[in-house]
């Protein structure tokens, strides 16, 4: 079957939604099936936060893309979310091609311009932006949703419940080990992206108080707007990285104790956050900031794999941080609980069958890498 996936990012490109694609390609290429990916060149980590200039991307990303897809003629479409709107390329496809289209929603737009305050609630652009997007996701053959409150979220927009298909995201276990703790404080590990839709308050007065306390401190990895914010306070006890290379991911998560995954509240349901299922990987707890009705609160609820905290609510969270620290074996039994967990739902073969399954594609054998020559590449 010839297979086209769509995506603005894609590996070695450190966006998550790049690397989650590039799984599925790699499985459905090894199952036989002709993949074509259309995306850009790698720009994640200098992505820029000016509007106008992301923008511009967008548009150029829109157009190439556009004749990419319409000249490679495919069978099944799957259409991401990056950049908004780019799933009428796929329902363009379904109506012209008669092409198969499903959506990959992992963010749900307009929701989260709104929520981040980039577009006005009621105004003309956003009804417009909402318009072209709700018909797109009712006119496809399903939409995948990265979890319960995603779900939720689309069919408050009166997409039908039917056509709503959730399956949350993944790690590959044979590249991110669980390693022994490291030995000294504990440590409190936010990696990744940092920007509008996380919560960076509640940690910041946190750490601020904590700043004399040489029994816990806090790394951050990546980048991000809002990482500017934590890096001007100057505290003694935090520690800022660059993004790290997916060849060390393992190692750099084995150096804290805790992985630290947050929510800005006005997301819920818009974004679900990625980060949650590499530490299980690695066998850390999760200390999730963000609303309990989110999809890391609820995974924390049901495995017990770590512990989350409302935004906004530091004393409870100076309050864990003492516990855990005094109490060392806490930490220990929720990674056990953490890894158990991820070896049952959240490895990478068991992620990308149940995407390929959504599709109508189901697995044949088990998943294994692919050669540079299996896919196309545009």
């Amino acid at each position: 079957m010839k297979v086209l996936l769509l995506n603005q990012f894609f590996a070695p490109d450190p966006a998550p939604t790049g690397q989650l694609l590039a799984d599925v390609a790699r499985h459905l290429a090894a199952q036989g099936h002709h993949v074509t990916i259309v995306c850009a060149r790698p720009s994640y980590a200098n992505r820029s936060s000016h509007h106008a200039v992301r923008l511009a991307s967008w548009l150029s990303f829109y157009a190439g893309a556009a004749w990419r897809s319409l000249r490679a003629r495919p069978d099944l479409v799957v259409t991401l979310t990056t950049p908004p709107l780019l799933p009428l390329i796929g329902t363009l496809l379904k109506k012209l091609r008669k092409s198969r289209h499903f959506i990959w929603e992992m963010d749900v737009y307009p929701d989260v311009a709104v929520a981040l305050g980039v577009l006005p609630p009621r105004s003309l652009l956003t009804r417009a932006t909402g318009a072209l997007a709700d018909y797109s996701r009712r006119h496809a053959d399903a939409i995948i949703a990265l979890g319960p409150c995603m779900r939720d979220r689309l069919i408050a927009r009166g997409i039908p419940a039917s056509k709503i298909q959730v399956a949350e995201n993944w790690a590959d276990g044979t590249r991110i080990r669980p390693q022994p703790f490291p030995s000294g404080p504990l440590t409190v590990l936010y990696s990744g992206n940092l920007g509008m839709a996380h919560d960076v308050d509640t940690i910041a007065t946190a750490m601020r108080r904590l700043a004399s306390d040489d029994t816990v401190r806090f790394v951050f990895a990546g980048a991000g707007s809002r990482r500017k914010a934590l890096e001007d306070l100057c505290l003694p006890n935090v520690t800022f990285l660059g993004y790290q290379d997916a060849s060390r991911l393992s190692d750099h998560l084995a150096a804290c104790h805790i992985g630290l995954v947050t929510q800005n509240p006005a997301t819920l349901g818009c974004v679900v956050p990625s980060k949650t299922y590499a530490l299980m990987a690695a066998a850390r707890p999760i200390l999730f900031i963000g609303p309990r009705d989110a999809t890391p609160a609820r995974l924390i609820e049901k495995t017990r794999c770590g512990w989350q905290i409302d935004p906004g609510d530091s004393d409870s969270l100076l309050s864990l941080l003492h516990l855990l620290a005094a109490d060392p074996a806490l930490i220990r039994q929720a990674a056990d609980r953490a890894h158990q967990a991820f070896l049952t739902h959240y490895d990478l073969p068991k992620g990308v069958a149940g995407i390929c399954a959504i599709l109508g594609l189901p697995t044949k054998a088990p998943v294994s890498v692919f050669s540079a020559s299996s896919v196309s590449l545009w």
